[in-house]
């Protein structure tokens, strides 16, 4: 009987532990953060950008020929998107609008126009390209681009402070270029590049002293390159 009675005890004592042991807090796991998603290219963006205009510039006249190079500033916005394939591979569009101060000078030295000044001017360019890039590592693209331009020239011939010539245009033509993108941050990029525009040839007739009193015809031509910094939002 005593046994009995012991046994009883003992059983009731063990299970009052472990309703006990149960009632105490357990320690929480551990958090693990769930991994960052995979950077991706692909996606649209829309940023701004700036930098500076060089270029060289030229005007033939049947009297004569003045050519000069210079630099100036160049800013705006761009548009555009992406398409990551193939692993690291990327292609895609974008459209840029700048306005420029890329505004040249030069002197004619003989002729009939010695001493007039021609003012090339360069007041905007709007390209749209094509791009192919490589991610050399999941944030970092190397890229080349190309496709056509747009950019609205002037050019003004003036003789002892009197302008005798002026003609304005939105030439057409081609542009290539190539850079690097550094995606920074979520949604955010950030890029270096450098663009070679050409717009080829127009012509036109000036009226001024001499032999070009009945109208002197020139033929000018503009090839500008722009170097850029931007910032893309990505989404």
């Amino acid at each position: 009987m005593r046994l009995i009675v012991s046994a009883l005890i003992t059983a009731i004592g063990l299970a009052a532990g472990q309703a006990s042991a149960a009632d105490l807090p357990r320690k929480a796991p551990a958090y693990i953060p769930p991994a960052p998603p995979p950077i991706t290219w692909t996606g649209c963006y829309i940023g701004a950008n700036v930098g500076g205009a060089f270029g060289h510039a030229s005007a033939t006249f049947n009297v004569g020929e003045v050519s000069t190079s210079g630099s100036g500033f160049a800013g705006g916005g761009q548009i555009g998107c992406d398409y990551q394939f193939a692993g690291a591979w990327v292609i895609g569009f974008r459209n840029m609008f700048d306005g420029a101060s890329n505004n040249r000078n030069a002197t004619i030295g003989s002729g009939p126009l010695a001493g007039s000044v021609v003012n090339f001017d360069n007041r905007w360019f709007d390209t749209l390209t094509a791009r192919l890039g490589y991610a050399v590592a999941p944030a970092w693209l190397l890229y080349f681009q190309g496709g056509a331009a747009w950019a609205d020239n002037s050019v003004d011939i003036t003789l002892n402070g009197v302008q005798f010539g002026q003609g304005s245009n939105t030439r057409t033509g081609w542009t290539i270029g190539g850079g690097v993108e550094w995606m920074f941050a979520p949604h955010w990029s950030a890029f270096l590049e450098g663009n070679y525009m050409d717009f080829g040839g127009s012509s036109g007739t000036v009226f001024g002293p001499g032999a070009c009193v009945a109208g002197c015809t020139y033929s000018t031509k503009r090839t500008p390159s722009t170097v850029l910094v931007g910032v893309n939002y990505r989404f």
